[in-house]
């Protein structure tokens, strides 16, 4: 058992340790962390998915870049595990590439010596240091396949990106150009998305923003810690911990619910669209509340409240906000019975 594995093991507080500790040399720490924690994360869906959600939010609270390298990397085994292909290569870091863009399209063809990929694919993060990538293609018109990648194939050109985010700068995000790459089918085509792990893996996602709000509500913590808060600070207080009570909540139940068979199909979709919903909210929230509590000053002159602030912001953009409502709204009319 190597060092991360012990510190696992060891509990919350050396996991986040070990998560401060990787943004050292960064990135190879942070992906070193990654392929330690790939031995030893329970995969979503097995029974122990409130633990797997537990460790992405305690990577999330004690830096958020570092939980954006563990998290997909996680989430790629979990699929290369739910499509049956075993165990990846032993030191490789793995990324998931299923983003979509109007300018960028990245098609895979069948040929009598594999599948090939040709095309661009935008929104690749980390893929001039990563080694493999779950990556989706179209396979037709109206078809879509993942595919397991190795990025240092020949043919793989990761484009020059316009990367400026004052989030995350140390997670570039940019177009990656396939160019006759050799491809392995990650299962069928529209299997990607139907599986219930597609609704499991964007909690995942959640249970790191829930993290990431934690890290800026103690800044909030130690503010009325150094200092008696007046009925205001109190106000602030017990409103943040509302709502991360209520995000925490909504993850415990979720995981018990992934964990007893009652997140599949129709009905996983519609969770995940809740939990995220309810996550993303209550982060935005804690945001609110510690900017109108602490005012300008940790912004301006405390780098690392600064830093979580802006990580949290930029990567809670994932969630589509009201478009992700009323994806909500209708997964509801669908259901056909009143949900209250």
């Amino acid at each position: 058992m190597g060092p991360h594995a012990q510190q696992l093991d060891a509990g919350r507080d050396q996991l986040a340790a070990a998560a401060h500790d990787a943004t050292d040399d960064w990135p190879d720490r942070a992906f070193a962390l990654a392929r330690s924690l790939g031995k030893l994360a329970p995969a979503p869906g097995e029974g122990r998915t409130g633990e797997l959600w537990d460790l992405l939010s305690v990577l999330g609270a004690a830096q958020l870049s570092v939980a954006r390298v563990v998290e997909p990397h996680l989430d790629a085994l979990a699929i290369l595990r739910q499509a049956g292909l075993g165990d990846p290569e032993s030191g490789s870091t793995w990324g998931v590439f299923a983003a979509e863009g109007r300018d960028a399209r990245l098609e895979a063809r069948e040929t009598p010596d594999g599948w090939r990929l040709h095309g661009v694919k935008p929104w690749c993060s980390l893929a001039g240091a990563l080694t493999h990538a779950v990556v989706t293609a179209h396979t037709g018109k109206a078809t879509r396949r993942a595919f397991a990648v190795r990025l240092g194939s020949p043919g793989v050109d990761v484009l020059p990106s316009a990367w400026r985010a004052l989030g995350l700068p140390g997670i570039p995000s940019g177009p990656v150009r396939f160019d006759d790459v050799p491809a392995e089918p990650v299962g069928a085509d529209g299997w990607y998305l139907d599986r219930p792990g597609f609704a499991w893996g964007g909690i995942g996602v959640a249970a790191v923003w829930y993290g990431g709000a934690v890290g800026v509500a103690r800044r909030l913590w130690d503010a009325a810690s150094e200092r008696e808060p007046d009925q205001i600070g109190q106000a602030h207080l017990g409103s943040a911990d509302l709502a991360l009570a209520s995000a925490r909540a909504a993850l415990a139940s979720a995981a018990a619910a992934v964990d007893d068979g009652a997140a599949e199909d129709s009905a996983g979709a519609l969770l995940a669209l809740r939990v995220r919903g309810t996550v993303a909210a209550a982060a935005e929230t804690v945001l609110g509340i510690v900017d109108h509590a602490l005012g300008p000053a940790p912004l301006a002159f405390d780098p690392d409240h600064a830093q979580r602030v802006a990580d949290l912001r930029l990567y809670l953009r994932q969630h589509h906000a009201e478009r992700d409502a009323a994806a909500l709204g209708r997964s509801l009319l669908a259901a056909g019975e009143a949900p209250w």
